[in-house]
């Protein structure tokens, strides 16, 4: 039987982001996506700045601090931590 990653993608999980669980139906998210779920907002303005921490992630990487460029594979249970800096 052919191995068929299509399957995965659409597959749901259940993420905690900011101590509030999300049902997420995708494979990866990216870091505005992210901070989306946790502060319901990810302003590009240069005086705002997000910190996104994450754990409970993928084998390879089970922690880490994402940057705004980054995207992480998720899995059910994966915690992320999202807060908001005024850098004034």
């Amino acid at each position: 039987m052919a191995n068929d990653n299509s399957a995965n993608k659409n597959k749901t999980v259940i993420i905690i982001v900011n101590g509030r669980e999300h049902e997420v139906q995708k494979a990866k998210l990216t870091f505005e996506e992210i901070v989306s779920l946790g502060l319901g907002e990810c302003n590009s303005a240069s005086n705002i700045a997000y910190t996104v921490s994450y754990s409970k992630g993928e084998d390879k990487k089970p922690k880490g601090i994402m940057a705004r460029s980054d995207s992480v594979m998720i899995k059910d249970g994966m915690i992320f931590n999202v807060t908001r800096t005024d850098k004034s």
